[in-house]
């Protein structure tokens, strides 16, 4: 081949190239977000089919609760396998993403096939919680890997998508009322697959480096000798303390008020996806308030008012079902909102070279937190009902007084 014609083709190479990139560039952010949508539907996806499950597998509130202890278990195991090992910051998140998608859909898929093997049931969760390491915390990376200078906001629609990927195993169960428990979970399979593959088709983002030597685990934990890395990260763990307990309560939680306005059990899927999905609003508008305000001040205002309504809520249960409904809507509103604000000022503060393994572990000591508070009121919720969920109010109080001196 002439000089001449190895040089055009080299130039056309680059610019197919070039365009390439610039293609990615516009779409990463939105496949992104919708990724996290689609494989995050696998992590309540027993939740949202709990009522047919548990009446046809006669199941308690407490087998709900194991249940949902399972995911989170595997959840923080993956998460600490992703520091200890390095695997964050060694690989690529789009192929840890890809991975974990692939093996979660089909691990979720599994469990409708040993729901009546307790045993394997709940190894079947574990491993979908495993999985899900691979997908939340990987998001946040692939976000800051492709728009670091807007990640406050782009993180807000990152966090509005895990929480309507929480919520649509309810929306699922709601459309698919006439249909077998199994066809939510199924469908929620297909869902984290097609994730997978969107974001296996994007690829990593060209802001971070794309691999790392390895790190340990005394790297991600090097991070909390950071001062301001160690408030932003107490904070976030007093908001894991919240958020997931409330979650898993939520078909719980609206029975009562359903009960006091005459409304059929058909209703609730229904109820708690709108209660959990409004959330999705919350992490928007709190990106949206950091235009104005600081993402830690959001942070605090979100905490601060989840944290109300976790007090007053059991105070309140005598009023009209509309009023509980009403407070129910604004707890989800405001328990996720500053989840995208805590990510953001912890990738901020976190060192550069660790970014993926202090997230990693950041987010394994949260999820850790969340093992109690579900195991607690999901256990006790049979005795005490609303009242348990005073045992969440120590999250956001520790988490405001974690941030006092932090400053804005």
């Amino acid at each position: 081949m002439s000089p001449i014609k190895n040089n055009l083709l080299k130039d056309a190479t680059n610019g197919a190239m070039l365009s390439n990139t610039k293609l990615h560039q516009k779409l990463a952010l939105p496949l992104i977000i919708l990724s996290q949508l689609l494989g995050t539907s696998l992590w309540f996806s027993i939740n949202g089919v709990w009522l047919p499950l548990s009446a046809e597998q006669q199941l308690t509130e407490s087998d709900l609760g194991a249940l949902t202890l399972a995911v989170q278990l595997g959840f923080i195991i993956g998460t600490l396998t992703l520091a200890l090992t390095g695997l964050a910051d060694r690989y690529r998140a789009s192929q840890i993403f890809l991975f974990s998608s692939m093996v979660g859909a089909v691990v979720n898929a599994l469990f409708i096939l040993t729901v009546d093997i307790a045993s394997i049931a709940w190894l079947l969760r574990f491993l979908t919680g495993l999985c899900l390491a691979g997908i939340y915390p990987m998001g946040m990376k692939l976000v800051i890997s492709w728009v670091p200078r807007y990640a406050g906001s782009a993180l807000a629609w990152l966090l509005a998508m895990l929480t309507l990927g929480t919520a649509l195993p309810h929306l699922m169960r709601g459309i698919t009322l006439d249909f077998s428990w199994q066809i939510p979970l199924l469908v929620s399979s297909l869902l984290a697959l097609l994730g997978g593959l969107l974001v296996g088709w994007l690829g990593s983002g060209p802001h971070l480096p794309a691999t790392a030597s390895a790190h340990t685990l005394r790297s991600g934990l090097r991070a909390l000798t950071r001062p301001k890395f160690r408030a932003v990260a107490v904070g976030y763990f007093g908001h894991c303390w919240e958020l997931y307990a409330f979650w898993m309560l939520t078909p719980l939680l609206v029975l009562q008020p359903l009960t006091a306005l005459n409304l059929p059990l058909s209703a609730v899927p229904w109820l708690a996806f709108f209660i959990i999905a409004i959330g999705s609003l919350g992490c928007i508008g709190g990106g949206l308030l950091t235009k104005r305000l600081p993402g830690l001040t959001v942070a605090r205002l979100a905490l601060f008012s989840s944290g109300s309504i976790c007090l007053l809520y059991p105070l309140m249960t005598q009023l009209p079902a509309w009023i509980l409904f009403a407070l129910l809507l604004f707890w989800g509103l405001t328990v996720i909102a500053d989840s995208p604000q805590f990510s953001a000022l912890a990738a901020h503060f976190a060192p550069k070279e660790n970014v993926g393994s202090a997230l990693a572990i950041m987010n394994a000591i949260g999820f850790s937190l969340t093992l109690p508070a579900i195991w607690l009121t999901s256990n006790l919720w049979s005795i005490h009902n609303e009242w348990v969920t005073w045992l969440l109010l120590p999250g956001p109080i520790i988490g405001l007084w974690a941030m006092r001196k932090l400053s804005a």
